[in-house]
């Protein structure tokens, strides 16, 4: 974590002279401030600071050093447990080619009947995939 508060903090601080840096070049060659780019610049050192400060405080309140800010740590020592994935089920692809022709329904001027017809595979596809291990080869 300490080396993303460096990283974020070496961010801010470029975006920060970048930022003035843009606006006297606006002045000298233009002579007034382009606002959308100099907005964006210094928004972004906002956000960068932003992002910086809070990690301080996560850091200063969790008490302790992270494994990944060990010298001494290996990989797996901070890899936590994820949940269990299924890389061999069709159901996320079968719900997003149900949500595509819903969308698709929706874009092309309101063709009711692409949507209607896409509501009920949305509707097998989420019960598909939250059901998939209550049956069949892998029911627990």
């Amino acid at each position: 974590m300490k080396s993303n508060i460096v990283i974020f903090w070496i961010l801010t601080v470029y975006f920060v002279v970048l930022g003035f840096v843009y606006t006297a070049w606006n002045l000298i060659t233009h002579g007034y401030v382009e606002w959308a780019g100099s907005t964006v610049l210094f928004g972004g050192a906002f956000l960068g600071g932003f992002v910086a400060v809070y990690l301080m405080l996560v850091q200063r309140k969790q008490g302790g050093v992270l494994i990944e800010d060990l010298d001494d740590s290996d990989i797996d020592d901070g890899d936590p447990e994820l949940g269990e994935f299924s890389p061999w089920s069709w159901w996320p692809m079968v719900l997003a080619l149900a949500a595509s022709l819903f969308i698709l329904g929706l874009c092309l001027g309101f063709n009711f009947w692409i949507t209607f017809l896409s509501i009920p595979l949305c509707i097998v596809a989420v019960v598909g995939w939250v059901y998939e291990y209550y049956r069949g080869h892998f029911a627990r």
